[in-house]
């Protein structure tokens, strides 16, 4: 046994401090990437960044790192010892324990996965799995009835035995021996081996020479080597001490068992190279080389007692495996425990590192096109904003040039239709009545008639070719506009804007406009009294001179005053007017006979004198006869006709005074359509500013994550470039063999 301070485990104790400290590096920085992925990925505003892939890829190897660092994290190697019941699993555990450590013996001694650990302390002990209780172990049989006597125990715990270091070389190193119970016990192999196997470094099958390997022995390591990747394997035919008793067949049945041993090793599980293999093959008596220890350990001489022949052989063939196992464990557990675990770890890191040189090259593309992006909405809200500002200034001209040309186009034609007032009213026709209630009727179907005629001439002169220039006006604006509006705005256009034909109202509201037309159809002979005034003084002076008639008819005569008062009239307003009035007379009655008197007087004296009073009777028979006339002309029909006169020349009147503000009103009608239209257009355009300044606000952010990202993914990359770097030293170190 190589001593303390050269014994190579040394080698796997210092390897595995080391890349335990590698593997809780890489934990800790595969966790802080997959925690860093996940949240890439979930971000919804960095989309195609990190992908669904990538952050289960990372997310598995964080698991998988974490097993491996559980793994990685246990203190000792572990030789586990297998094989059926009796086979000498627990004398062989003895054997290189110099010491009865473990109960042996005839039937099933071990009833319980046992293991066997060094402690710093001078006293041994146990515990039970479950139970922090140091129980303490004074013997064999001592610890072999404490097992038996514990029912709650049973083939699948663990009962953990801690020996003294300084009574076993071999447990000075750290190394953790574990015996079992036999494979053909129980049908719970599975859970033995996800529970005791997965962490052990070398397994020790001891099979019994007297007969040959079994199923069940190499079922249990079947399914071992599906789950560890080439576990390394030594097998003991133990009892070989048997062969001595039958010297003329011991080449030959080693040799059967050599080629069968051989062949499950190699063929079955290929866990080692057929060179190789006999190097994994012996063939011991553990009870015998224990018993020479123990009389060694006595002072007394190895070979002492009854040895069967052949001992010596026997015991450097046993010596030979403890050799080999610990140059196994110096020189090949190290490779065989952390070889794949790093290579796995420098593929995880590569993988991790790629991942992360893809965020950071997928955040920097996007980064460049989001700021190609933001630059070209900052140009166009720019654009927007100038061009809104001078084609503002601009329809607004237009608008203002329109409504002024139809305000001139609505007096000019309302100024003709006024004009043809009279042939309008002429074509009314209705029952006519002077009766009050028929006369009203009549009124409001002739308002009625007057103003859907109006409005009719009016809208075939004006309205088309003011519906024409709003609407080149509206499609002018559009055109304008729709420059300034996103694709997806300008498709649907036609219908926030919809062209529609715009009709002007006149609203010339004639009934309210002519509501205090009062008619006078009344019997009026053109050469009576009234009609001949009317005719030399004007409708003006000849009211107030029928006035001043028959107030004159009704004044009494004034009583006569005293000598000495003034026979002056007072002067009164109602005088004055008389005098005016009386002034106005004279001058149309010298107006009248200014130009004929003299003509007049002549022939009427001639007459006189030639014909007499036979002219004069005639003369009032011819003025009798013309009266009576003019009074049986005056029908129905005249009175409606004079009606429709005096109605149109009222109407004509009232007209002149509305045409400004009709045509005013069409005007506002049109710029307010005008108006309606651009206030609509730039509501979408300041929408699209809306959404051009809310856009360009979200790339910003979504730069600023961007920004984030990217120097994250490279401290990230930083990080596995120094593990690639300590797993290389550690691949160099440990892995690669020393020249």
């Amino acid at each position: 046994m190589a001593e303390s301070d050269r014994s190579p485990l040394k080698h796997f104790v210092v390897a595995k401090k080391k890349i335990s400290t590698i593997f809780d590096q890489l934990l800790e920085y595969i966790t802080e990437g997959a925690d860093f992925v996940e949240e890439t990925y979930r971000n919804t505003e960095l989309e195609q960044i990190a992908t669904e892939q990538q952050a289960s890829l990372i997310s598995g190897y964080a698991k998988k790192m974490a097993v491996i660092s559980g793994v990685l994290a246990r203190n000792h190697m572990k030789v586990a010892f297998f094989g059926r019941t009796s086979n000498g699993k627990s004398s062989v555990v003895n054997a290189m324990l110099w010491d009865r450590v473990l109960p042996s013996g005839i039937g099933h001694t071990t009833n319980c996965f046992l293991s066997v650990e060094g402690t710093d302390g001078d006293k041994a002990y146990l515990m039970t799995e479950g139970s922090d209780e140091k129980k303490s172990v004074k013997t064999v049989n001592q610890l072999g009835h404490a097992l038996h006597m514990d029912k709650d125990l049973d083939a699948g715990c663990l009962v953990r035995v801690f020996w003294p270091k300084t009574k076993c070389a071999l447990l000075r190193d750290d190394l953790v021996l574990m015996d079992s119970p036999g494979t053909d016990v129980t049908t719970k192999l599975d859970s033995w081996i996800d529970k005791f196997c997965l962490d052990a470094d070398v397994f020790v099958l001891v099979a019994n020479s007297e007969s040959t390997l079994m199923n069940t022995e190499k079922h249990f390591f079947h399914k071992v080597n599906e789950r560890l990747s080439k576990p390394n394997i030594f097998i003991l035919n133990n009892r070989w001490d048997a062969s001595a008793s039958e010297p003329e067949c011991m080449e030959d049945v080693r040799k059967q068992h050599t080629d069968r041993c051989i062949s499950f090793l190699v063929d079955e599980l290929k866990v080692v190279e057929r060179e190789q293999a006999l190097n994994r093959i012996f063939f011991v008596s553990a009870k015998e080389v224990l018993n020479s220890r123990m009389q060694r350990a006595q002072g007394m001489p190895e070979a002492g007692g009854a040895l069967a022949e052949g001992f010596e052989a026997r015991l450097q063939e046993f010596q030979c495996f403890e050799r080999t196992f610990e140059e196994c464990i110096s020189q090949s557990a190290v490779k065989t425990k952390f070889e794949q675990h790093t290579i796995r770890a420098k593929q995880i890191t590569e993988t991790v590192k790629r991942i992360m040189d893809d965020i950071n090259i997928q955040a920097a593309d996007k980064r460049i096109n989001l700021l190609k992006e933001r630059d070209d909405k900052m140009d166009q809200a720019d654009y927007v904003r100038s061009q809104l500002g001078l084609l503002t200034e601009d329809i607004k001209g237009k608008i203002k040039a329109v409504a002024e040309e139809v305000e001139t186009k609505v007096s000019t034609a309302m100024t003709d239709e006024i004009c043809r007032l009279s042939g309008l009213v002429d074509e009314f026709y209705s029952d006519f009545h002077p009766s009050s209630q028929v006369l009203e009727r009549y009124k409001n179907a002739l308002h009625k008639h007057i103003e859907e005629g109006m409005g009719r001439s009016l809208a075939d002169r004006c309205s088309n070719a003011v519906n024409e220039s709003v609407q080149n006006s509206q499609k002018n604006m559009i055109e304008n506009l729709t420059p300034l509006l996103p694709s997806s705005v300008q498709c649907q256009l036609h219908m926030l804007i919809p062209c529609r034909k715009f009709d002007l109202s006149y609203d010339l509201n004639f009934s309210s406009l002519c509501t205090d037309f009062q008619e006078n159809i009344e019997f009026r002979f053109s050469l009576g009294w009234t009609s001949l005034v009317n005719r030399f003084l004007g409708p003006k002076n000849a009211h107030r001179a029928l006035l001043l008639v028959e107030s004159s008819a009704q004044i009494p005569r004034p009583l006569a005053t005293t000598s000495s008062a003034p026979n002056i009239r007072a002067l009164t307003p109602e005088n004055v007017s008389q005098e005016e009035l009386l002034f106005s007379i004279g001058t149309g009655l010298a107006s009248l006979t200014s130009k004929s008197t003299v003509t007049v007087v002549l022939v009427t004296g001639v007459v006189w004198r030639t014909i007499g009073w036979r002219l004069i009777a005639a003369s009032f028979s011819l003025y009798g006869l013309l009266y009576l006339y003019e009074k049986l002309t005056w029908t129905t029909r005249a009175k409606e006709r004079a009606f429709k006169q005096q109605f149109v020349d009222y109407a004509t009147k009232k007209l002149q005074m509305v045409v400004r503000f009709t045509s005013a009103n069409c005007s506002h009608q049109v710029q307010q359509e005008m108006t309606t239209t651009f206030a609509r257009l730039c509501q979408q355009v300041d929408l699209s500013q809306k959404n051009l300044s809310e856009e360009i606000n979200r790339l910003t952010m979504e730069i600023d994550q961007l920004d984030v990202v990217q120097h994250h993914s490279k401290n990230l990359r930083h990080k596995a470039t120094r593990l690639e770097t300590e797993l290389d030293s550690f691949i160099k170190q440990y892995l690669q063999p020393q020249q």
